[in-house]
């Protein structure tokens, strides 16, 4: 017979899980929404690896710990975390801390579901529709298809996926015998998971066809036309053109309607997918049941490669539904506000010097530091002014002041990108940007 001694663990008791989970969002409240986003506290409080392992001691026992250890631990957490909702951080395409976002979060991590089916996740299955069609119809769209994905990488890999099913429908069944050489065309600028989504699927990353972009970074059609007829005089089969709508670094958009026509002169899709189900869908019996008491249409668990996910709708919706329509252009709109602050008063400032002017609220900029003011015709200046961002980053970071991106582009050196996404920002903190890099480059 099985041991009748009752484990030691604290699993099934409400009022322990109450009291943890009380005390668990008292620390996030202050240690997150307080002091995360207040100006006044650090952006990160850098540690190197090994330093880090120790303060959070990491290895994992055959013992638990007490209540107040696991606190002390979520607490570590937290504190040798980067605090995205910081002002301060302009590091990626995304910041800041939406309440109403959180919240969503917060109750899709309490009912842990997954979004495969209608009978277990009824609510966010017709929610994320509605949010996809409310996004259809920003861009003008009266129809379609799409889901959730978790993350652009995902997204770019589904787009070739679905314009290889489109054009070769068989290929699902019989692989890559069933194909000849294939060429998709994206920009230069392009994100780097196109080449990683070619690969993924098999077609190999020759199989991707850069075309030249002009100096702003958006794609020119006129070369998007002669790679065409390259590849096709190769014999290869062009089946699929990806543009992208502000690229990853520069911000930059390339021409639509004109790239759409090249697209319409030789067939070629242009990643506008209704096919998800056809495409992805296995009919796993066992979760898609045909005979179902409900509108099995409503299972959208077979569009996606990975059937079992996370629900992503719910903190979009709640924030959509709390700021509405108005609230959010007016996020966006101060957003631009802010970019071209900030890009006026660089032009007020000696040291800073842009890449380009902003499309977007990607504003890409080098900062001149004492030493290499009016040192431009210098042989080395290039070289020079490539080794300031990375000083500056290491600097800012283990001071935890602020932290901004840096890459090189092309033929140019390491340049800071800085994003204004925030809705919290202010002026304030746009001014902040250049008195620190000035304070922290002075000795340069």
């Amino acid at each position: 017979m099985a041991d009748s001694k009752p484990l030691l663990s604290r699993d099934g008791d409400p009022m322990a899980a109450e009291a943890l989970l009380r005390d668990v969002f008292g620390i996030v409240v202050d240690e997150i929404i307080w002091k995360g986003t207040s100006a006044s506290e650090k952006v990160c409080e850098w540690k190197e690896p090994e330093e880090l392992k120790q303060l959070l001691d990491l290895e994992l026992r055959s013992q638990g710990e007490p209540q107040e250890q696991i606190l002390e631990r979520c607490r570590a957490v937290i504190r040798y975390s980067v605090k995205t909702c910081h002002p301060r951080f302009f590091n990626q395409l995304f910041s800041g801390l939406d309440p109403h976002a959180l919240a969503g979060r917060i109750i899709t991590e309490s009912l842990n579901t997954s979004q495969y089916t209608y009978e277990i996740a009824p609510v966010f299955v017709l929610m994320e529709e509605e949010v996809l069609k409310k996004l259809r119809a920003l861009v003008g769209w009266s129809s379609g298809d799409g889901v959730f994905c978790p993350g652009g990488s995902i997204s770019n890999m589904y787009a070739v996926n679905l314009a290889r099913y489109q054009r070769y429908p068989d290929c699902k069944r019989r692989g890559l015998r069933a194909l000849p050489p294939l060429a998709l065309f994206t920009s230069e600028e392009c994100h780097y998971s196109i080449k990683k989504g070619a690969a993924f699927l098999g077609l190999g990353t020759d199989s991707v066809r850069v075309v030249k972009a002009d100096e702003r970074g958006k794609m020119i059609p006129e070369d998007l036309e002669r790679q065409i007829s390259l590849a096709e005089a190769e014999g290869a089969v062009p089946f699929l053109v990806i543009a992208t709508s502000g690229t990853t670094v520069l911000g930059a958009f390339d021409p639509l309607e004109a790239i759409a026509d090249v697209c319409q002169r030789h067939g070629l899709w242009m990643h506008v997918d209704n096919l998800l189900k056809h495409c992805h869908g296995s009919q796993a019996s066992y979760l898609f049941q045909q005979d179902k008491f409900y509108d099995v249409a409503l299972d959208t668990g077979d569009k996606v490669v990975q059937c079992g996910r996370r629900v992503d709708c719910l903190k979009l919706w709640l924030m959509w539904k709390a700021q509405g329509g108005q609230g959010l252009e007016c996020r966006i709109d101060q957003a631009f506000a802010l970019t071209r602050y900030l890009v006026k008063e660089m032009k007020k400032r000696e040291g800073f010097e842009l890449v380009m002017e902003p499309e977007f609220v990607n504003v890409c900029f080098w900062f001149v530091p004492p030493s290499l003011r009016g040192k431009q015709e210098s042989p080395d200046y290039s070289e020079r002014l490539a080794k300031v961002a990375p000083v500056l980053k290491e600097r800012m970071v283990k001071e935890g002041s602020m932290m901004i991106g840096y890459q090189p582009h092309g033929t140019k050196g390491n340049f800071f990108r800085m994003v204004v996404a925030n809705p919290a920002l202010t002026r304030a903190d746009m001014d902040f940007l250049l008195n620190e890099l000035e304070r922290l480059g002075q000795d340069l």
